[in-house]
């Protein structure tokens, strides 16, 4: 499908320059794109393609400065990248409303709802008295267990298992094979040295606007619910134990660990191998550096960590600092050592 630079600027707000009727069928990188297709600048690292790129239309930011005359279209914006994403996701849900129906052979339970424009995928299982809402595309593959409770245009990749009870919201989109509600890793010690399951009767609670990686596991609550509230963004292979609740607009990066009970605050952001234990808090909009292991709670607002255990972030730079000059300050020392032996001798042979 094709659309003119006109009708671009007009979605994403922006200021042409150049001719309002080219039209673009696609996407590429502007080191890349070719004669017909759209593209974006938001890094000046990239600044010497935008001379020579192919691209049909280019979305740049408002002030950037020409060196010298661009033949392409241009779209000036506030934010290039913003804007960007702008289309793609719009492209992207152009794309989904041409799903719809249901394949077969899949599964749906006579006591399940299913509301309008519903893509339902070859294979698929929809359990006893679950909800789905309008316009939820569920790719093949997809498990769906008994009483989950799905909103409206919320998107579940090809392999995603929701195990029973469990709560998605509204424009959730979770990712291949990531599993939602297994159980919690609950097991009571015994007398004789062996482990008996403590059953996890629990859900988990999905709230609005989320989206999961591929491979993320997030596992039902003993009581209660794990809860990932509206719009946090968690990456690939990431663990999130029993009880665990992540706040508004976190972010958390691959490969994390999330110990059970653990409660993460808002507008936090979580980099890729962290390591955080059950039972701590962690306030609002704290910063936690990949590899960081939190063995406490984080009370401040606004901190950032880094380090195993984590600390301060700008402690632990000084402390990087002093440990690169350990060397320097060894020579020293000994040659001060030195100086003071020799003073001393020279004492008392006076």
């Amino acid at each position: 499908m094709q659309f003119t630079a006109a009708q671009i600027a007009s979605l994403i707000q922006g200021n042409i320059e150049g001719d309002p009727n080219v039209s673009v069928g696609g996407f590429g990188k502007i080191e890349e794109a070719k004669s017909g297709e759209l593209s974006f600048l938001a890094n000046p690292k990239y600044e010497d393609y935008l001379y020579i790129t192919g691209a049909s239309i280019i979305i740049i930011n408002q002030h950037q400065q020409l060196k010298t005359p661009i033949g392409a279209t241009l779209i000036r914006v506030e934010d290039a990248y913003s804007a960007f994403a702008i289309l793609l996701k719009t492209y992207e849900e152009y794309k989904s409303q041409m799903l719809t129906g249901i394949q077969q052979p899949s599964f749906i339970h006579e006591t399940a709802t299913v509301g309008e424009q519903v893509f339902v995928g070859a294979f698929a299982y929809i359990g006893e008295k679950a909800i789905v809402g309008n316009g939820t595309k569920i790719h093949p593959g997809v498990y769906i267990g008994a009483g989950v409770k799905i909103g409206s245009n919320s998107v579940l990749h090809p392999g995603v298992k929701i195990y029973h009870e469990c709560v998605i919201g509204d424009q959730v989109i979770i990712h291949a094979n990531t599993v939602i509600g297994s159980d919690g890793f609950g097991f009571a010690p015994q007398a004789d040295g062996t482990l008996k399951k403590v059953p996890q009767i629990g859900n988990v609670v999905i709230e609005n606007q989320v989206e999961i990686g591929a491979n993320t596991t997030i596992d039902r609550a003993t009581i209660g619910s794990t809860r990932i509230c509206s719009g946090a963004k968690l990456d690939n292979l990431l663990q999130i134990a029993h009880n665990v609740e992540i706040g508004n607009n976190t972010v958390i990066a691959a490969q994390t660990g999330i110990s059970g009970s653990t409660k993460i605050g808002k507008q936090v952001m979580i980099g890729g191998q962290a390591g955080i234990v059950g039972h701590i808090q962690i306030a609002d909009g704290t910063k936690i550096n990949a590899q960081s292991g939190v063995s406490k709670s984080i009370k401040t607002p606004n901190t950032a960590v880094t380090g195993s255990p984590a600390y301060d972030y700008t402690a632990a730079l000084r402390s990087q600092a002093v440990a690169r000059n350990l060397p320097q300050l060894e020579k020293r020392i000994q040659e001060l050592e030195k100086r003071i032996e020799e003073l001393s001798k020279s004492g008392k042979s006076e």
